[in-house]
């Protein structure tokens, strides 16, 4: 969900430039900084990041510069000849002599000498500004595109080395069974005591059973293939693929709770290390 883009636009007097930055966020969270000027068209500009961000924090900044000498200002010479005169009048009679770069700041800020006019924003104006935010929106897409097609290859790779990890894991299991079997009888015969062998066997096949993972391994490798669908056909598949891993985490640490040998254990926890990237690395895809 990070991007960034920047879009331009130019009229005869002035170049409008838009930003969009975003980072990871579960909601959608702008914030807009826009010229005075522009605010009736905040909720124009809302509408169309919040359509394309979707979530993440999003910063968005308009900004205006004039290219032209331009200015919504006019000073009213008459009236500004009538307050000089009447100043220099005053002066006279009073005996007092000033310089008319003592003067004239004073009868600029005198009453209705300078008025600025409400400047109104053109159609023209308008359409260059989402202009630029549609051009911004454009390439931060885009940077978003190349970003996440990174991120899904990085995901799945990962993915096949949990497969990997798996599949290391089966040469354990036999051996795993017969070590349990061993260890069963060595402490029964340190007991001195007769066994019922057909008992006994019974017990260890029941007790096994229990620690059997070949359930946790099949649906491991539904949750992967899964995955990896997901992944290629549906967009903005960042919430599902979290989901998707959390069911992964569940079966790697039901798998590692059974597993009851040192080796296998070695293996979940390099299998609970790529799915910990994996949880991360989700986060930036939307």
């Amino acid at each position: 969900m990070t991007g960034f883009g920047k879009g331009e636009a130019s009229l005869s007097n002035k170049k409008i430039t838009v930003e969009i930055r975003s980072l990871n966020s579960k909601q959608l969270d702008m914030n807009v900084k826009l010229p005075t000027l522009y605010r009736t068209f905040e909720f124009d500009i809302r509408s169309r990041v919040a359509a394309a961000v979707v979530r993440g924090k999003a910063d968005i900044s308009v900004t205006v510069e004039n290219t032209a000498v331009n200015t919504s200002a006019t000073i009213n010479k008459e009236l500004f000849r009538e307050y000089l005169r009447q100043m220099n009048d005053t002066l006279a009679f009073s005996g007092v002599d000033a310089a008319y770069d003592a003067i004239v700041p004073v009868i600029m800020r005198m009453p209705e000498v300078v008025s600025t006019q409400a400047e109104e924003v053109s159609a023209e104006e308008q359409a260059a500004l989402m202009q630029a935010l549609d051009a911004a929106l454009e390439q931060f897409n885009a940077f978003r595109e190349q970003e996440g097609a990174t991120l899904i290859a990085d995901l799945l790779r990962r993915v096949d080395k949990i497969e990997e990890l798996k599949a290391e894991v089966v040469p354990y299991e036999q051996s795993r069974c017969e070590t349990i079997k061993n260890r069963i009888r060595e402490n029964l015969s340190q007991l001195k005591v007769d066994v019922d062998s057909n008992r006994l066997e019974q017990e260890m096949i029941f007790y096994i059973e229990k620690l059997d993972i070949t359930e946790e391994k099949v649906r491991l490798s539904n949750h992967c293939r899964y995955f990896r669908e997901v992944a290629a056909n549906e967009d903005a598949a960042g919430r599902k693929l979290g989901f998707i891993a959390q069911e992964m985490g569940r079966e790697i640490n039901t798998l590692g709770s059974k597993a009851n040998e040192a080796n296998i254990q070695i293996l979940v926890v390099k299998m609970k290390d790529e799915l910990e990237k994996i949880k991360e690395q989700v986060l930036n895809i939307l």
